[in-house]
Order: structure tokens, then C-alpha cells, then sequence
């Protein structure tokens, strides 16, 4: 080969290359919206659930909420998650985005197991409660289709990060309680592949060679809570609570391999960084009495995705590649209610909850570092929701008793369902960045129409 055409190979490799490599951070780091729905029961109230905070998704909402569980508590789920992105370009072509398929798989899923101590019979650690925790906290399954005109920039990513949430409360008086807790961020095969997935095509409109970016990796953060109760009615059950969280930025070291038509090309390694967040939100319970409970809350959290200002990729020649993000702080609010039907005629012993709830997230990604690999826009999320708790003396469909619905010998002091929908919609996203717009790929400017459903369920047993 001549010299001019090594030359040549040796230049259009090295683009290629720095193409993808910065696809990789810009992804990794996109890649980063907030799942919302980490237990039904919250869920179906549009997740205002930091100040009530009274299932095992406490350890999620509000773990200083805790110390109001009795005994040992568990409670697991999913949340199925779908819908499309529809893309026109400013010539007209469009193309369609999904969650690779009608529904994402496998779905967010979580699992929560509570113990309060004293109940145990550990008295010495005083008002204690523990708990430990496996969300999918962080990330986005999205796939387009190989032809779509930004196929350069990705066709298809996910990032199954979880969140691995050992956790304590105290509970100080009546009035006060504090959490503390860890967040231990990392992958697992059990969950899809096991590592943040990027696909893109080297050449426009689905053309040219198939190439991957993976990576993985452990990182770690903290969280801590408070509940505040002010006032409580004469049975000791609160009329009003307020709750406040804060989460700590982690930072996620990635390793992982750059891929071309399933050939290794290069090593790589990457931060992706996960925003600070705070929580707040007050409840009041204008009605609570042994029949009938009503709930109304509302909940404000900020989020810190600020910090995605500019990072870099390392590679395994020694080099590195600054890439500019420059996302913006959102701030988003919720609203919720919840009315519970504690002694029913025809179901005694069991408990029905209606739900209701809204949602308004604010965008946190500019439009000069847009990109299409996760929605992002101004985003209403109603929902509504039911649940279902069945006390262990109470008839499941007149088979048996709730009490011998239990996992394994252990018998349930209660044994509940519930069901939630939320459906996302996002306001129209225009990308219509001029020509020349440092680090932006013209191929993505056009209008992107995203609405996603997502129906949860989660079970729970209290011992």
C-alpha cells in the first residue's frame, strides 16, 4: 500500500474514531434522565410521596419515613415502561423511536425489605429502623430505526444502572425522625446486558459499518432525610408531615470497549457523573380516622444537572477528548392525593386506596448539546392509580386467608397490591441550531414528539 493511501486509512480511522468516541460521552451522559416511579402507591399520586412516606418505598422517598413501618415489611415491582418518539426532519423525513419494542424489557424494577428493630426485640438500638434497598433509578432504553438520519449519532442505547441502597432511621421523638443511607451505583447481567449500550452507524441513514460503545462500573453516594410531624390526632396518627431529602452527587467510573461490526477497536473510560438532588414536600390529611383517610400532598425537588458542564473520554492510546455539555438545573414539582376506604362491609378486613397525581419536569438539556438518545423536553405527567391491602384474617376471593398468602412457612400479618399509570407527555421539542454551533450534528435538528406510558405494579407483605 502506498504511503498517500496509509496516510489517507490512517486519517479517516482516527475520525471515525473521534466521531464515536465522542458519541460515547455525550450518550453516557444523556443518558441520565430520572425514573420516576419507584413504587406503585407513590406513583399513582405523581410520586408526591416524600412527607407521607409510609410503604418500603419510604427507603426511596423518604427514608427518615421509615420509622413508621412496624415489624418486617417487603415490597417489590416494575414499572413497564413504553411509547415512541416520532422525529421529522426540517426536509420532512421522519422516523420513529421506541423502548426496543411496545414495551421496555426488562422493565425498571425495585425492591425494598424494612425491619424496625425494637419490633425485633432489639430494644438497645432504641427507635431504630433498617432497611436495604435495589432500585433502577438513573437511565433510558431507546432504540430508532437504522435508517433514521441521525443514525451517526446513535439507533440505540440503554443504561440499566442500579441503585443498591443500605439504610437506617431513627427515630428521635413523635414529632421527629432522621435517615441515613448509602447509594451504591452498578450494573448487574441480571438486568439486561449488564453495561451502558450504544449503538450508532458510521455512515448517514443507516449506512456503513454497526458500531458499539459499552461500559460499566461502581460508584457510590449518600442520602439523608428528616420527617417532621406537627401535628397528630388523638389516635397518635399524623395530620400533617413535612419531608426533606437530599442526595448526593456520584460519581460512576466506566470501562468498557469501542466496537465496529463487533470488532474491538479501542478501550475506553468515562465519568458519568449523577446529579445532586434535593427533596421537599409537605402533606396534610384532612381527613383520618379509623374509616376513611385523605391525603393531599405536594412536593417540590431540585435537581443538579448543572454539573454536566464539560467532562472527557480517556483512551487506551493515552489520550483524551473534551466533550461540553453545559445542561442546566430543572426543578420540578408534584402534586397528589390519596383517599383510603378502611372498613369496607363486603371486604372486611382489607383496605382500597384511590390515587391521583401530576407531574411537570422541567428540561434540563440545551439545544446546542440536544440529543436524540433520550427525551428531553418540558414534560405533564398525570397519573391515578389503586391499591389493595388485605389484613391476614381478611378472604382472598373467598379461597383462603390473606395470613397464608406469605413467601415460603412465614405468614403475613398483611398482604397488598398495587396498580399505577402514568402517562409522560412532552411538549414539542424544535432543534433548529444554525450552522457552525460548536460541537453540534446538524442531522438532529428537526421536531421530536415523544409521549411515553407506564403502567407499575408492586407487591407487598407485612411480618
Amino acid at each position: 500500500m502506498c504511503h498517500q493511501c496509509r496516510l489517507r486509512l490512517s486519517v479517516c480511522c482516527s475520525f471515525t474514531l473521534w466521531l464515536v468516541l465522542m458519541a460515547l460521552v455525550e450518550q453516557s451522559y444523556s443518558q441520565t434522565p430520572r425514573i420516576q416511579g419507584q413504587g406503585s402507591a407513590a406513583s399513582g399520586m405523581g410520586n408526591a410521596f416524600t412527607a407521607q412516606a409510609d410503604d418500603p418505598s419510604a427507603l426511596h422517598y423518604n427514608p427518615a419515613g421509615m420509622t413508621q413501618l412496624r415489624g418486617v415489611q417487603l415490597m417489590t415491582g416494575a414499572l413497564f415502561v413504553g411509547g415512541s418518539t416520532e422525529y421529522t426532519s426540517p426536509t420532512g423525513v421522519t422516523t420513529v423511536g421506541n423502548r426496543d419494542g411496545s414495551v421496555a424489557w426488562p422493565p425498571p424494577t425495585h425492591f425494598y425489605l424494612i425491619a424496625n428493630l425494637k419490633d425485633l426485640g432489639l430494644n438497645a438500638l432504641g427507635d431504630m429502623t433498617a432497611g436495604v434497598g435495589v432500585t433502577v433509578p438513573f437511565g433510558s432504553l431507546t432504540q430508532y430505526q437504522s435508517n433514521a438520519p441521525f443514525s451517526q449519532t446513535v439507533v440505540f442505547n440503554t443504561l440499566p444502572l442500579l441503585d443498591i441502597k443500605p439504610t437506617i432511621a431513627y427515630k428521635i421523638n413523635d414529632q421527629l425522625s432522621i435517615g441515613l443511607g448509602a447509594d451504591i451505583y452498578t450494573f448487574s447481567t441480571l438486568i439486561g446486558e449488564g453495561q451502558l449500550e450504544i449503538k450508532s452507524t458510521s455512515g448517514p441513514n443507516g449506512t456503513g459499518a454497526i458500531r458499539e460503545v459499552n461500559g460499566s462500573g461502581t460508584g457510590a453516594g449518600f442520602n439523608v432525610s428528616l420527617m417532621y410531624t406537627p401535628f397528630r390526632n388523638a389516635e397518635g396518627l399524623s395530620l400533617a408531615n413535612v419531608g426533606l431529602v437530599y442526595r448526593s452527587q456520584a460519581v460512576v467510573p466506566l470501562k468498557g470497549q469501542f466496537l465496529q461490526n463487533g470488532a474491538v477497536v479501542a478501550d475506553t473510560s468515562a465519568n458519568l457523573a449523577l446529579p445532586q438532588i434535593i427533596n421537599v414536600g409537605v402533606a396534610l390529611w384532612p381527613i383520618r380516622d379509623q374509616e376513611h383517610e385523605w391525603k393531599l400532598e405536594f412536593d417540590i425537588d431540585y435537581v443538579g444537572w448543572r454539573s454536566f458542564r464539560t467532562t472527557a473520554i480517556s483512551l487506551s492510546n493515552g489520550s483524551g477528548i473534551p466533550v461540553v455539555q453545559n445542561w442546566r438545573d430543572s426543578f420540578n414539582a408534584m402534586i397528589g392525593m390519596e383517599y383510603k376506604f378502611l372498613k369496607l362491609e363486603r371486604l372486611p378486613e382489607w383496605e382500597v386506596a384511590l390515587r391521583a397525581g401530576y407531574t411537570y419536569q422541567q428540561t434540563q438539556m440545551p439545544d446546542q448539546t440536544f440529543n436524540p438518545g433520550i427525551p428531553s423536553a418540558n414534560t405533564h405527567i398525570p397519573s391515578f392509580g389503586v391499591g389493595f391491602l388485605c389484613n391476614e384474617q381478611g378472604s382472598f376471593l373467598g379461597l383462603t386467608k390473606c395470613g397464608n398468602l406469605g413467601i415460603g412457612r412465614a405468614k403475613p400479618k398483611a398482604v397488598g397490591i398495587d396498580l399505577s399509570f402514568q402517562m409522560a407527555y412532552y411538549e414539542d421539542r424544535t432543534i433548529a441550531n444554525p450552522a457552525g454551533t460548536p460541537g453540534f450534528n446538524p442531522a438532529i435538528n428537526g421536531i421530536y414528539k415523544t409521549s411515553i406510558p407506564a403502567g407499575g405494579v408492586t407487591l407487598r407483605f407485612n411480618y
